[in-house]
């Protein structure tokens, strides 16, 4: 029996994009009845098992979203063992994932590691290779902002893993 296939959205703090990317595209794979698994970490340690932040998860509420159950946590070698999709939300994200993905081939061997390491937006018509803003300084537009945007990265990706696993 095959696995079953997981994502992972993957942004600095795990308190504002990254749980956004997760319930979103959780969302989406629901809507399009794709059996995935999807998670969301921080590249950080800086706010181990908090919630989300508030102002994320009242303006994702807003568009029928729950983050309210979800912990921060941060990414680790194993992860790459474990997902085959690690998204992240900007290019810092990335060449931290990146830094952290070859520590992870150092610790176990290249020939172990599953994941794909991709930006979210990667596919996006509307946002093409564009960040995922840190809305955690700004005001209500950045949290919107970064809504639009999973809504858009998410539904992106939904159809390349469609093809991919020929569903």
């Amino acid at each position: 029996m095959e696995a079953q296939y997981k994502g992972l959205c993957v942004c600095l703090g795990n308190i504002c994009r990254s749980p956004t990317a997760e319930v979103v595209f959780r969302h989406y794979c629901d809507q399009h009845q794709l059996n995935i698994i999807v998670d969301s970490a921080g590249t950080s340690n800086y706010h181990p098992n908090k919630a989300p932040d508030q102002r994320s998860q009242l303006h994702a509420k807003k568009r029928g979203y729950d983050l309210s159950s979800l912990r921060a946590r941060q990414l680790s070698t194993q992860d790459f063992l474990d997902f085959d999709l690690i998204l992240a939300m900007d290019h810092q994200n990335f060449d931290d994932i990146h830094d952290l993905l070859q520590r992870a081939i150092f610790q176990f061997g290249s020939h172990q590691i599953r994941a794909k390491v991709a930006l979210m937006s990667e596919h996006d018509p509307q946002y093409p290779q564009q960040a995922l803003l840190d809305p955690y300084y700004g005001g209500d537009e950045g949290f919107e902002r970064v809504l639009d945007q999973c809504e858009s990265s998410a539904l992106a990706w939904i159809n390349i893993l469609k093809k991919q696993l020929n569903v």
